[in-house]
């Protein structure tokens, strides 16, 4: 197995340890009439309920779907075009496609009818929330005056400032009707949430914006976060106006209490899915390490980093002998100041690594685990030794590139896009560095 295949194995190994139809079936049972959740009993009294929403929606609903079947009573499921595929035939569930990273109409259609739904469900009534990455866009209710286009304006000004995920979501909780909380807010009965986390760290207030959580950010939070990317200013005056009534005690707070009648559980996370690559290394024969499962930054300097290490162990054999693997996961981002080209987080990530592995008997694969990094059709990138080389002679300045963040182009012309189409799951991003022995 070359390097290249290697790699490629590893992450097919991290992508079916984060697959979200396994992940519900392995915490979620039933015994006589009770839901079994991660060894918790949840007496089944009345009505189930379904809300799905995230890139990995329809795979966790299916789930669900095999083990109650006709015990729904009727369901939601909101996830991004082109996801839907794996959704559960069953006629009481709404199934509606929506716009990602950007929200669309079908987002505030899924927003109304998924809270229409959860204000439905009875005292002795059960509701099945299941949420995954991209629910922040997917499922979204702006507060009242905030229109559609304003959340939008406002989320296209976050996702190019770069502001870390959590930081985007903060502000997005404070102008939400659903988001911090506020979902579980509207539910009489018991909820449930399985959760499939794509945010670094597994911090639940954080994954889809927390619709069932409690929420530790405030309005300061989200009014101090908007000044400090630059962003205020350029804010829809509805939002401005929103935000200013929080930090006056004019308009409701996210939630701030622990409610008993909700239960959340993680289901799935970025760590299972490195630890999965780590093991499927061992198993070839690699020294494998994970280096982490909370890397954060921008996403070409940290992959400068990155090949720092794999540098280190090409030439001197550490921290890790040859034959090597290196695993980290975590989220990184791209900074976009004035017109860009056309790439992605973990495209950027691939092109800068090649500047530092240049020369090298090395490979560097970086992925987004649900298959689609930035507005593009490729996952990511995956690049060895002779890629800058390669990108030299095609008469591309990668410095340039790098600037004009045009990495996509870059790396279809060098043979170093990977393309894995949806994965129909979300755990962040993953980066897989293999180093062989000499001779491979």
């Amino acid at each position: 197995m070359t390097p290249k295949e290697t790699a490629l194995a590893l992450m097919d190994a991290a992508l079916k340890a984060a697959d979200p139809y396994l992940a519900v079936k392995r915490n979620l049972g039933i015994e006589g009439n009770n839901l079994v959740v991660s060894g918790e009993r949840f007496p089944v009294l009345g009505k189930v309920y379904l809300l799905a929403f995230g890139k990995a929606a329809c795979s966790m609903a299916k789930a669900i779907v095999d083990l109650l079947g006709e015990r729904i009573e009727e369901g939601v499921i909101i996830t991004k075009y082109g996801y839907a595929e794996n959704c559960p035939k069953l006629g009481r569930l709404k199934v509606i496609e929506a716009g990602h990273p950007v929200p669309d109409g079908n987002s505030l259609l899924g927003g109304r009818l998924g809270l229409e739904l959860a204000e439905k469900v009875g005292e002795n009534d059960i509701l099945l929330v299941l949420i995954s990455g991209g629910g922040s866009a997917l499922f979204l209710l702006p507060e009242r005056g905030i229109t559609l286009e304003d959340k939008i304006r406002t989320n296209e000004l976050l996702l190019k400032s770069g502001a870390k995920i959590y930081e985007i979501n903060t502000v997005r909780k404070h102008i939400s009707a659903v988001k911090g909380g506020k979902l579980a807010k509207r539910v009489k009965g018991t909820v449930i949430s399985l959760i499939l986390s794509d945010v670094v760290g597994d911090p639940l207030e954080a994954i889809a914006s927390g619709p069932t959580v409690k929420d530790p950010t405030t309005f300061q939070d989200a009014f101090r976060i908007l000044k400090l990317y630059g962003v205020w200013e350029r804010l829809p005056e509805s939002v401005r106006r929103h935000i200013k009534l929080g930090l006056e005690g004019k308009a409701e707070e996210t939630l701030k209490e622990d409610l008993p009648n909700v239960h959340n559980f993680v289901v799935g996370s970025s760590t299972l899915a490195c630890e999965s690559a780590l093991a499927k290394a061992r198993e070839l024969g690699y020294n494998a390490a994970i280096l982490t499962t909370t890397l954060e930054g921008e996403a070409r300097e940290i992959a400068l980093a990155i090949g720092s290490i794999v540098q280190e162990i090409a030439k001197y054999d550490r921290p890790v002998p040859r034959p090597a693997v290196l695993v980290a996961g975590g989220e990184w981002t791209v900074t976009i100041e004035g017109e860009a080209g056309l790439g992605g987080p973990n495209q950027e990530f691939a092109l800068s690594v090649a500047r530092k592995i240049s020369g090298l008997n090395a490979v560097v694969l970086a992925v987004d685990t649900d298959g689609t990094d930035g507005p593009t059709d490729a996952a990511g990138g995956i690049v060895d030794g002779k890629a800058l080389e390669k990108l030299k002679s095609e008469g591309i300045d990668v410095e340039e590139v790098l600037r004009r963040h045009d990495a996509y182009n870059a790396l279809e012309k060098a043979g170093a896009l990977l393309k894995t189409g949806p994965t129909g799951t979300n755990v962040n991003s993953l980066v897989v560095a293999v180093i062989p022995e000499i001779h491979q």
